[in-house]
């Protein structure tokens, strides 16, 4: 493999270089930065690669690219710079801090953060700098983030309004709410967290928007799914822009709390809403790049929208339940994940999961506590990491107690391009393998089958690349180790019989209930049934990871002008919120540069 592909850590051996224990973090830093300064200032690609490594990475989050890039190797950022560099303009770049950080015993590097602008924006950067053998530092992982716009800030702190208003807020809301005076700049469908924080972020930057929501309350989403179903994310990674979560917030959030904190979030923001109302067509208008959004509101009543952008904010579950084809006739009930609601509902009778992640095992989990005979149906291995041993050691210091303010925890998990995540990941979970051992070595013993992750790297990868593969236990392994919760996985499934299923070994399983825990299906089969058919085949693949690295086809255009995709968890949601924001309030004001994008997949 050539060192332009090569990923691997810069540790002391991969180096052969030690760090200098009595090393002016600060002063290495400055020097750096004032290096990199006058290179850039000079368009000198020379001079800006000899400050580098040769495996050097950089990551670029919509500042100098308008796009998700990463480069890494010598050969790939020249290109990059050859191409963006003298456009970019990048000046007034001032150290923010520095300081030695070892993030393991034989890594140690000086991580640096800085401010930047160009023309257009204002960006914070991280770089980390590593010795080489002959004593210089140099760059092994640099970081450049879109932040805000220049002549653009948000509505916020001393930009915020000081305006009294004497009895005119509550009909001046109602209009707003109703766009009584017009159409909004952005029209959101899907009321969910990505949704929400969206929506937020584009108020403060004075961008007009309206939330289309099928649910009959913001919240809803997670109000209506099974009723065990809690976050396993800890509320540090989980907390919305602009309004976090109380100290008194429990670690892990269920799903109805969160429900109601998302409505809250709507209110205090005055964020407008149509809940109860469905788009049903969008087309986009060539001659003026409008987009007219047909909407039915829940009385019937229709309404069309002119819109300069059209963001479907459906989630990580917003394809169509994917339900497998399983030959044979059934008599008993089957329904997916999504249809579920409590254990209760199935007292006294016999039930099969089919599908090992997350929902499966929470489900079975809450049949189990209530006296249900639930078995789990295992097809494929699963990635299984308990949330006691492992979200301290994955989450620390970043996103944990006595960690830095969110935002600055963001910018440093943010700043590591994705493929050399997985490096640090790979270190992480053998640890946690370890820590865990008991427990595996438990479900082996009655026959589950688990994994360690695209290449020992956990669950991530597995989320990263098909959003699913794993299971953060918190409670349900146990029940399968003591035989509360049954185990099938020891032949393919062959189809269904009246009574049940059936297997290619000739084993049967009776059931009287069949539930589908297996995701979703393709993300773009609801926005091709609402745009035309030319629309919906310019779609990329949304969501996986390209060659990069990068998130394919979220949190930017979908190849169509002004047709956007915004998704992921809380954490993501919050953090990409602000560039997809700020992505749309410079093409309102014509400040928007070109993209430099990767090649999309179809």
């Amino acid at each position: 493999m050539s060192t332009e592909t090569k990923h691997y850590l810069p540790t002391v051996d991969n180096l052969q270089a030690a760090f200098p224990a009595d090393v002016d973090g600060q002063k290495v830093a400055q020097d750096w930065l004032d290096s990199f300064s006058k290179a850039v200032k000079a368009n000198d690609v020379d001079g800006v690669l000899a400050l580098f490594h040769p495996d050097a990475w950089w990551r670029d989050i919509f500042a100098l690219t308008w796009d998700l890039r990463t480069f890494q190797g010598s050969q790939k950022i020249r290109k990059f710079l050859e191409d963006r560099l003298a456009g970019a303009k990048i000046q007034n770049i001032k150290l923010d801090n520095a300081r030695v950080d070892h993030p393991f015993d034989d890594l140690t590097w000086i991580e640096l953060q800085f401010n930047f602008q160009t023309d257009v924006v204002g960006g914070t950067g991280i770089a980390r700098l590593v010795p080489t053998a002959n004593g210089e530092f140099k760059a092994f992982l640099i970081w450049t983030n879109l932040e805000s716009l220049k002549d653009h800030p948000e509505k916020t702190g001393p930009n915020r309004n000081f305006a009294p208003n004497h009895g005119k807020w509550l009909d001046q809301r109602k209009r707003e709410q109703e766009f009584a005076d017009g159409d909004p700049d952005v029209l959101i469908v899907g009321g969910g967290q990505s949704g929400l924080d969206l929506a937020a972020r584009l108020k403060l930057l004075g961008v007009s928007n309206l939330i289309i929501e099928k649910q009959d309350r913001i919240g809803d989403q997670w109000r209506n799914r099974y009723s065990a179903l809690c976050l396993h994310d800890p509320v540090w990674f989980d907390h919305m822009p602009y309004i976090p979560f109380p100290e008194s917030w429990p670690v892990y959030t269920p799903a109805q709390k969160l429900a109601n904190w998302l409505e809250f979030f709507a209110e205090a923001l005055e964020l407008d809403i149509w809940t109860s109302s469905v788009v049903t067509k969008a087309e986009r208008e060539e001659a003026s790049g409008k987009w007219l959004v047909t909407v039915q509101k829940g009385d019937g009543s229709e309404r069309i929208f002119r819109v300069n952008h059209l963001v479907f904010a459906l989630g990580l579950g917003g394809g169509n339940p994917n339900l497998p084809n399983i030959p044979g006739r059934f008599q008993g009930e089957t329904l997916h994940s999504t249809l579920h609601h409590a254990a209760k509902d199935h007292v006294g009778k016999k039930v099969v999961i089919i599908g090992a992640c997350t929902s499966a095992h929470d489900i079975a989990a809450d049949y189990a506590e209530h006296g249900v005979d639930v078995t789990i149906y295992q097809r494929s291995s699963t990635y299984v990491m308990t949330t006691k041993e492992g979200m301290p050691r994955l989450m620390q210091p970043l996103y944990w107690e006595g960690g830095p303010p969110t935002e600055q925890a963001d910018r440093l998990s943010n700043s590591v391009p994705i493929y050399f995540s997985k490096l640090i990941a790979q270190r992480k979970c053998a640890h946690i393998h370890e820590a865990d051992k008991e427990l595996l070595d438990g479900l082996h013993k009655v026959g589950y089958r688990t994994n360690f992750g695209e290449d020992g790297s956990g669950f991530l990868f597995l989320s990263l690349k098909r959003v699913g593969g794993y299971y953060l236990d918190v409670g349900a392994c146990q029940m399968i180790i003591d035989g509360k919760i049954k185990l099938k996985n020891d032949s393919e499934l062959e189809g269904f019989t009246k009574t049940g299923l059936k297997f290619k070994d000739g084993s049967t399983l009776d059931a009287d209930v069949v539930l589908y825990a297996t995701g979703f299906g393709d993300f773009r089969d609801p926005i091709r049934k609402l745009v035309p058919g030319d629309v919906g085949r310019k779609l990329p693949v949304i969501w996986g990871l390209n060659d990069e690295g990068e998130i394919r086809a979220t949190w930017r255009e979908l190849g169509t002008p002004g047709l956007w995709y915004m998704m992921g968890n809380l954490a993501w949601s919050r953090f990409f919120s602000k560039h997809v924001a700020l992505q749309i309030k410079a093409q309102q004001e014509g400040i928007f540069g070109e993209r430099y994008s990767a090649p999309p997949v179809y």
